[in-house]
């Protein structure tokens, strides 16, 4: 697989999202990109209770600790790279969690405005 150039929405360097849980389709702390993922995990995220609770509620358990997959589980208070489209669902029913703009990946553009991004801006 080869990762996309590592830019954020900005068109500047892509900074790290989290380490701690490691995040990011590559699993190496960015929400890095490239033609394989799929999901386009490239939204840097602060997690929530409010859109924990939803994202569970709609099939994408992110809380739960998987320990076989090293896995910690999501909770609030930590970042976490999260797909474009689920970040869009989550607006569309009230309950997008705040993003970390720096650390998210240029390709979200393709699916989400800048401007509505940049009004749950956290830095």
């Amino acid at each position: 697989m080869e990762i996309y150039l590592s830019i954020n929405v900005y068109g500047k360097e892509l900074e790290t999202c989290c380490d701690k849980p490691k995040t990011g389709f590559f699993r190496n702390g960015m929400c890095d990109t490239c033609k394989e993922d799929f999901g386009i995990h490239t939204v840097c995220i602060l997690a929530t209770e409010e859109f924990l609770t939803f994202s569970k509620a709609v099939g994408n358990d992110l809380s739960t600790p998987h320990p076989e997959l090293e896995f910690p589980g999501v909770k609030p208070g930590d970042r976490w790279c999260l797909c474009a489209l689920r970040w869009k669902e989550a607006y569309d029913q009230g309950n997008a969690p705040p993003v970390f703009l720096e650390s998210t990946h240029e390709k979200t553009l393709k699916l989400v405005d800048i401007q509505l991004l940049q009004k749950f801006a956290v830095n």
